[in-house]
């Protein structure tokens, strides 16, 4: 089973890329995490676990949610994990979340995707996210291979850098840029309810027609990525920049 999670459908091409050359069931962790289901996930085949970093991390809401749901049937997991340019020691957090859990970890593999994180970097054109996606084929491929062996993912060396990242970096990232407060609507608004729609935390309510944030943001980008009219900035930083989803199809 594929259990994926995705905010601007990065994670969820590369799964269901997986998911077909596996003959394994993609799952969309979406309405589970939104509506906190932790209700049993039975598999006996390995899962596959596709998601985001932030921060060079597994998502703390994918990690949580992980944490509380019990799984039955096979012990052995895998990670794949999209990203922009590196996951830093995110392994090493994998590995112990699977220790807590009794779960045999298979290792985690990088998924170079286009930039999404249009709070604070520069995301690309449809042509320059074509490119990415293009070299990020062979990658999956090469995924999809160790998992139909049943063999672990090789593990690539970590730097001191990739330690820092992922663990200090990623302390602070929270607490100083996870939140909500810089996102607004502008008149191009058509109060269309899309973005609350496809908020994972049900932190987005439409009043008088128009979004207000709540305080339960994780920062997937759903709301200000998927707007059809762009209406959404993250202050100053989105205004002119591309919106990216993955619109790729498997």
């Amino acid at each position: 089973m594929i259990l994926y999670f995705s905010g601007t459908g990065n994670s969820e091409y590369v799964a269901k890329r997986i998911g077909k050359a596996t003959g394994d069931e993609c799952l969309d962790l979406f309405d589970r995490i939104r509506g906190h289901d932790v209700s049993p996930i039975h598999a006996e085949r390995p899962l596959v676990v596709v998601a985001p970093t932030y921060a060079w991390r597994l998502p703390r809401i994918v990690e949580s949610w992980l944490e509380a749901t019990p799984i039955t049937g096979t012990k052995q997991i895998y990670f794949v994990l999209t990203c922009g340019e590196t996951i830093g020691n995110a392994g090493q957090y994998l590995a112990d979340l699977c220790r807590k859990k009794q779960m045999a970890y298979a290792g985690c593999v990088a998924i170079v995707m286009p930039e999404n994180y249009i709070a604070l970097f520069s995301t690309p054109t449809p042509e320059q996210a074509a490119q990415i996606i293009a070299q990020a084929e062979p990658v999956i491929d090469r995924a999809i291979h160790f998992i139909q062996q049943g063999r672990p993912f090789p593990q690539k060396p970590v730097s001191a850098l990739d330690r820092v990242n992922s663990s200090a970096v990623n302390r602070l990232f929270y607490p100083l840029f996870v939140h909500a407060r810089k996102f607004y609507v502008t008149d191009a608004c058509i109060s269309c309810g899309r973005c609350a729609s496809v908020c994972p935390l049900n932190n987005i309510q439409m009043k008088d027609g128009k979004p207000v944030w709540g305080s339960s943001c994780t920062h997937c980008m759903a709301c200000i990525c998927r707007c059809p009219k762009e209406a959404i900035e993250y202050g100053r930083h989105s205004r002119g920049l591309p919106r990216y989803t993955c619109t790729k199809e498997v």
